[in-house]
């Protein structure tokens, strides 16, 4: 598939999901207009790995609607800037960032586009979420447009879905774990038709639930940020998972984090990983 039309697709269903996604309680976006201090579960999360931000300038990659970028702004940064393809999202994390009170920035552009529409050495660091790197084509390009963004010194903070949990089937046959899709990254796209979204409420509306997504082996990760001159400062994978990735084969931790239930099948799953680079 070309990759053009590959972005169509993928910026259609998106398009389609900001509503859902801004109406949802998952999302919650009232919550953080009724707390001033009130920190997406995705940054309260990273929040060790981030530290301080106070004086720094931040770049949100693949910001979505704005929760995550909001909650950076709110542990101290200078500023904050979120980047995303998706007009929708944009105005809907205009107005959602306008309503806290937060001097957010955001601007619409593809990835690849980052440094023409950002400026280079910019940035104390560039903040990716889960979820975000299998929609890009090109690890290696990717690590280009982080590097490029960052100031001398600065670093990438990353936490993503593990590549191994994004390569198994995910119809289960007889308990089994298998690896169906790709784990490497691969020239065509993964077709996936997939109906609704991730969150909460009415998903009926979107139409177009075609995507097409890409895998990126953890290695190739690692070697395209190094080969784009940063250094990788930490690494970790987990055993534990911020959502019900496999709802046939995970528990919820009473720390609201998901594990596998059988303790042989958690020595043989990485669900998540985490990574900075400097």
């Amino acid at each position: 598939m070309p990759i053009d039309d590959a972005r169509a697709l993928n910026l259609a269903n998106w398009e389609e999901r900001v509503a859902v996604h801004a109406g949802s309680q998952e999302y919650g976006l009232g919550r953080y207009l009724e707390d001033p201090t009130r920190l997406s579960s995705v940054v309260e999360i990273d929040r060790s790995l981030l530290g301080a931000l106070d004086g720094l300038d931040v770049v949100h990659l693949q910001c979505h609607i704005g929760t995550d970028t909001l909650s950076l702004a709110r542990l101290g940064a200078r500023s904050v800037t979120g980047y995303d393809f998706s007009p929708a999202a944009l105005a809907v994390g205009r107005e959602f960032v306008a309503a806290a009170g937060s001097p957010v920035d955001f601007v619409e552009g593809e990835l690849y586009d980052a440094l023409e529409h950002l400026g280079a050495t910019r940035f104390d660091l560039v903040y990716t979420g889960v979820g975000a790197l299998c929609w890009l084509p090109d690890v290696r390009g990717w690590a280009r447009i982080v590097a490029g963004l960052l100031r001398p010194g600065g670093r990438l903070v990353l936490r993503e879905a593990h590549p191994v949990l994004w390569s198994l089937d995910y119809e289960r046959r007889d308990g089994l774990l298998v690896m169906r899709f790709p784990y490497f990254e691969t020239a065509d796209p993964v077709v996936i038709d997939e109906p609704g979204t991730y969150t909460d409420g009415d998903a009926s509306g979107i139409e177009h639930t075609v995507t097409a997504e890409w895998n990126h082996g953890l290695g190739e990760v690692v070697g395209a940020l190094l080969d784009a001159g940063l250094v990788v400062t930490h690494l970790r994978e987990t055993r534990e998972i911020a959502w019900n990735a496999l709802p046939d084969l995970l528990v919820e931790r009473a720390d609201g984090w998901f594990v596998a239930r059988d303790p042989d099948v958690a020595e043989r799953l990485p669900l998540m990983y985490t990574l900075e680079a400097r």
